[in-house]
């Protein structure tokens, strides 16, 4: 019998949403099915069915031919079924390879853990895959982007028949997206089912053989790649044609004086950078990954030490030893891990709002809850987070819109926000968040706030920023205009030995 998954009516609800309704498509051996819609459309959901985190309400889930039901994690991977979640599912403390064999370790007759033949088993793997790192390093010590490429290569060694794939390229680099793309279609051709979830048109036109979008919960397109186009996808997803997502921005046109000026400085991983931030001037930061841009903001923001070199703001010398001195001093970073660094899972929508500004919304010991849930109630409606409630825990919410309850943290009305740092703050996020994020970006500039805007993604450095800044290899090798800027000299740019 030819492997096969079908999704028979299935529905899913949890308390004030229904996340899934009547949704039904299959996906076959040697072909790979696109997943696509606007975060919070119930992608995340279907594949925690599949995965057998979220267990099945209505509906079935067909496996080959017969119906199954997962009760586990556990079950899915003994069906041949892994997913590989945006999400990564690593140990820090634990190597590479101890992370890959993690629930099969090699052995020997007597028992204990063939270090060696893991080892060796696991550089083959990394050689397949273009990771040139030591086996025995430390996951947590690895880059997002190698972190990544660790999920996906745990998930390949297993040989499942079915592999779903959440945003896998969300963190990589062009090369390693390549590579990626060659190890889909050797896949397909050994016969595996591949799902494959991604916000990025271009990847989708290229892998896929099959797209199905979800809107709402609800589907709303069903057919081969040959039978769309990307105007087509989008108003399937967003359902209107958003048309050109940059012509209609609003610009500041009336930049102010420097704020921020960086002095050459220099940390264990970038050297002799100097730049400085206009008011009002979203200043945009262009490079391949490991180029050295998010160690740069951490280091100005407190978060990893200087060695040499100043920052002057407002016209006066400051050293943030911790992040909690820039932010006193109206400096704001989304980091680009926003699940690790910038949010507090575990906690609700009010609660990661009201963070940074506990001290003035509380008196003596008492915190005020009434003006906590007006700071929550307000970012809901000024970023159009789609929530039931402010009670709502983060990490039940989309990606866009935990992207918005970050955003909602900073600009709220007891913050005072002079320098607004986002680092990747699209990444994961589907066309129609994207729009709305750089609408707020423009908004920011416009209401006197500098931003410093980091992307991989080159059409949006260019067309959001005023100036942008390309480095390479913990350098800058270049600062452009917008007026001057194409993506073919900020990546000649990028690329520079």
């Amino acid at each position: 019998m030819k492997k096969s998954i079908e999704f028979r009516n299935i529905s899913k609800s949890f308390p004030g949403v229904k996340a899934l309704s009547d949704i039904s498509f299959k996906a076959e051996e040697g072909s790979a099915l696109a997943l696509m819609g606007e975060n919070g459309a119930g992608k995340s959901t279907l594949l925690r069915i599949l995965s057998g985190d979220f267990q099945l309400e209505e509906g079935s889930l067909i496996i080959n031919g017969q119906e199954a039901r997962f009760n586990s994690p556990h079950d899915a991977l003994a069906a041949s079924v892994s997913v590989i979640y945006q999400e990564r599912q690593l140990v820090p403390a634990l190597s590479i390879m101890e992370n890959i064999f993690l629930e099969d370790m090699p052995s020997n007759k007597a028992g204990i853990v063939d270090r060696k033949a893991m080892r060796k088993r696991t550089t083959e793997l990394m050689e397949k895959f273009g990771l040139s790192v030591d086996p025995a390093e430390l996951v947590g010590r690895l880059s997002v982007a190698h972190q990544q490429m660790v999920e996906i290569m745990k998930s390949y060694r297993r040989d499942s028949a079915i592999i779903a794939f959440d945003e896998p390229t969300s963190s990589l680099s062009d090369t390693e997206v390549n590579i990626l793309f060659d190890i889909i279609r050797q896949l397909k051709e050994e016969g595996k089912v591949i799902l494959y979830v991604s916000h990025r048109m271009a990847e989708i036109f290229h892998i896929a053989d099959h797209i199905v979008v979800l809107k709402d919960g609800r589907l709303t397109l069903n057919c081969p790649v040959a039978e769309t186009d990307e105007s087509g996808l989008i108003k399937a997803m967003v359902g209107r044609d958003i048309g050109d997502t940059y012509a209609n921005l609003k610009r500041n046109e009336d930049i102010g004086e420097v704020i921020l000026e960086v002095e050459n400085i220099t940390t264990d991983d970038v050297s002799d950078i100097s730049f400085s931030l206009r008011k009002g001037e979203i200043l945009g930061f262009a490079g391949l990954i490991g180029a050295g841009r998010t160690e740069t903001v951490r280091a100005i923001f407190g978060a990893d030490s200087i060695k040499s070199g100043k920052v002057v703001m407002e016209g006066k010398e400051v050293r943030f030893k911790s992040p909690r001195d820039a932010i006193k001093n109206g400096v704001a970073l989304c980091p680009e891990d926003r699940k690790e660094q910038g949010l507090v899972l575990a906690r609700t929508i009010v609660q990661n709002i009201s963070l940074p500004v506990l001290s003035k919304i509380c008196k003596w010991v008492f915190l005020n809850k009434k003006r906590e849930a007006e700071l929550a109630d307000q970012a809901v409606e000024r970023y159009s987070i789609r929530t039931p409630s402010i009670h709502k825990l983060v990490r039940e919410l989309s990606g866009g819109n935990q992207q918005k309850v970050i955003l909602g943290r900073w600009t709220s009305d007891l913050m005072d926000t002079k320098i607004l740092i986002l680092d990747e703050p699209t990444k994961g996020i589907d066309v129609g968040s994207k729009a709305e994020i750089y609408k707020m970006v423009c908004e920011f500039a416009c209401a006197g706030i500098s931003v410093i805007f980091i992307s991989s993604e080159l059409t949006e450095v260019i067309n959001l920023s005023d100036r942008i800044i390309v480095m390479h290899n913990g350098h800058i090798t270049g600062i452009v205009d917008r007026k001057d800027a194409t993506e073919e000299g900020v990546l000649a740019l990028a690329m520079l030995e």
